[in-house]
């Protein structure tokens, strides 16, 4: 069976990097190139104007880097391309005049890749790059061979440099917080603020709780793998090696993983080729918890009739249930159907097979309901300390409320609740905000409630639900960051007094860090927030990722107390010069009486 897959995924390799336009739909076919960008604006501010203003219907827009003098956007027919090339032509936008032309598609980065490598070269770079294993190990645990308490120092160093970049950019876009920064320089070592050491779960190796594995071909046996990419796409890179030398993942995945590429490579259906989009298999996604393991099997269905997409589910339910998958200890079974990996459209939610609908984990004494598409920290070990630390930075009061920002499934937000009056959390996702109501009820929390919406648009009215004396807001959003609209709700709330910020990615979420501390304008209101300690958690051991935990306390509160002790100060130093010019004055006084008495 397995020479068969072989042979449909060894398709000739295409020499045009533009033979996928005819292939299948791409919006690439439908492009144009915006000449004359204002000097200042953000992608999202201008698919907002694109889509929100203009009614453009865009696809997708690209820039070549930040604040881009030209940007590429990209639409779905003919039709909205040539309508937006009318509408846009000469419009003014930031006082700029938009030029627009049509744009040609950009060409197919593994075909263009191969096409400037050859065969020869790519041989010579793998060899220098190490073996599959190490170069696999390089791509996903780059620390693998470095001690851990040298990665930890490394980590530790990483954030004092960010926290003494976001310092000097405080100071920069805020000049009546220049003196205090000076002053909190002196007394953190150049820090803005006072940073602890690195904290850390004691269980650093098999710690991942998810994974999503992709089925592809190992380039060094050429038979179907179910692993990680050794590169990317647009790199050149499509090969997959298997998972066995990964220090960070579970044994219990790993067993899981070589059971579904048995069964990958004894079934009639293809592994999916990234390069002509043919083949079915795609994704292994699994999440585990103590004694559980749910799996999601992801496949392109290409042109399979439901007759045959509901033989492969039974033959899954049969494998994993009673046939050699058995062995993986399987509790939850799930089907997924993945057209297009990169766009969240394509992606329909999973369909259950078998076994329980969910696993649970236990955080901090809670019980947590988590679902395939739910977000849950990968360390639940590490997310212990995570949460601890977020606490203990926030010192919430009983009778203060919780906000929790960008909530999930309650998880931070449901851990403050045994310390404070009230937890109110906002999430973007509605079966996320069911399963945080649902998680409150499994724990008996009776002081929180939840709500969908944006941080943006929902912030004031939630709020106004608080009953407690103050609000501490607890953000931990996506990658790359909240939305800076949220962080500038944030600050005009004044009854927000203090915000801990939890971040998984501090350099992209800097820019946040930056508009807490801005000064007031026309479009910044507000009294702002500044860094007043951080601590880094270690979540993601053998790799260079590490989480930011920082609280941000109201300047007014913070001004009040750095002018009382400098006060203080000045005259304690007051007092000291007096008193050494007293001394020194007597000193000359005396000195000048010796010289004055007559010779004996």
């Amino acid at each position: 069976m397995e020479s068969s897959l072989k042979s449909e995924n060894d398709t000739v390799k295409e020499e045009n990097p533009y033979a996928y336009l005819d292939r299948d739909f791409s919006s690439e076919n439908f492009k144009i190139e915006v000449k004359n960008m204002p000097k200042y604006y953000g992608i999202n501010e201008f698919r907002k104007l694109l889509n929100d203003k203009l009614k453009l219907n865009s696809n997708k827009i690209k820039t070549t880097r930040k604040n881009s003098s030209f940007a590429f956007v990209c639409f779905r027919n003919n039709e909205d391309r040539d309508n937006a090339m009318q509408v846009l032509s000469k419009y003014k936008w930031k006082g700029k005049e938009l030029q627009v032309m049509k744009a040609k598609p950009a060409p197919d980065p593994l075909v263009k890749k191969r096409k400037e490598d050859s065969e020869e070269q790519q041989v010579k770079k793998q060899k220098l790059d190490g073996s599959q294993e190490e170069r696999l190990k390089n791509s996903t645990i780059p620390f693998w061979n470095v001690p851990y308490e040298e990665q930890l120092e490394l980590k530790q160093t990483n954030i004092k440099n960010l926290l003494k970049r976001m310092g000097n950019a405080l100071a920069h876009n805020n000049p009546d917080l220049q003196k205090w920064i000076v002053n909190q320089k002196a007394l953190y070592n150049g820090l803005p603020c006072n940073l602890s050491n690195i904290r850390y779960s004691n269980e650093n190796t098999g710690y991942r709780n998810k994974c999503e594995f992709t089925v592809g071909i190992d380039e060094e046996t050429n038979l179907s793998t179910v692993g990680f990419r050794i590169g990317s796409y647009v790199n050149g890179t499509t090969g997959v090696g298997p998972v066995d030398g990964l220090i960070h993942i579970p044994e219990s995945m790993k067993v899981a993983v070589k059971v579904f590429q048995n069964f990958v490579r004894s079934s009639d259906l293809s592994v999916f080729n990234p390069e002509i989009h043919t083949g079915h298999f795609r994704q292994l996604m699994a999440r585990s918890a103590p004694n559980q393991l749910m799996l999601v099997v992801g496949i392109h269905p290409q042109d399979l009739d439901e007759e045959k997409l509901s033989k492969f589910k039974q033959d899954l339910v049969e494998y994993f249930s009673k046939g050699d998958g058995k062995d993986a200890n399987v509790t939850s079974l799930y089907y997924q159907k993945i057209v297009k990996k990169n766009h969240n459209n394509d992606i329909t939610p999973s369909e259950h097979l078998w076994g329980d609908t969910h696993i649970y984990e236990t955080i901090l004494g809670l019980k947590f309901k988590i679902s395939p598409e739910a977000f849950f920290q990968v360390n639940s070990k590490g997310a212990e300390v995570l949460y601890q630390t977020a606490m203990e930075l926030s010192e919430p009061l009983e009778d203060s409320t919780v906000l929790d920002v960008c909530c999930g499934t309650g998880t931070i937000g449901l851990c403050f609740s045994k310390k404070c009056k009230q937890v109110l959390g906002i999430e973007i996702i509605p079966q996320a905000i069911d399963d945080a109501r649902e998680n409150a009820a499994i724990n008996e929390i009776k002081n929180s409630e939840f709500f969908v919406g944006k941080a943006e648009d929902t912030l004031g009215n939630v709020c106004f639900k608080s009953v407690g004396k103050d609000i501490v807001a607890v953000l931990d959003p996506p990658r790359a960051g909240l939305h800076k609209q949220g962080i500038l709700h944030i600050r005009k709330i004044g009854k927000i007094q203090k915000v801990v910020y939890v971040s998984c990615n501090p350099t992209a979420a800097f820019e946040n860090f930056v508009d807490f501390g801005r000064s007031e304008s026309k479009k910044v209101h507000g009294d702002p927030l500044v860094p007043t300690s951080a601590v880094a958690v270690d979540l993601f051991p053998y790799t260079k990722h590490c989480e930011l935990v920082i609280c941000f306390e109201r300047w007014s509160k913070i001004k009040e107390t750095f002018i009382e002790e400098n006060t203080e100060k000045e005259l304690q130093d007051k007092e000291q010069t007096d008193k050494a010019e007293t001394v020194q004055s007597n000193h000359e006084e005396n000195q000048s009486k010796g010289e004055q008495q007559p010779a004996e």
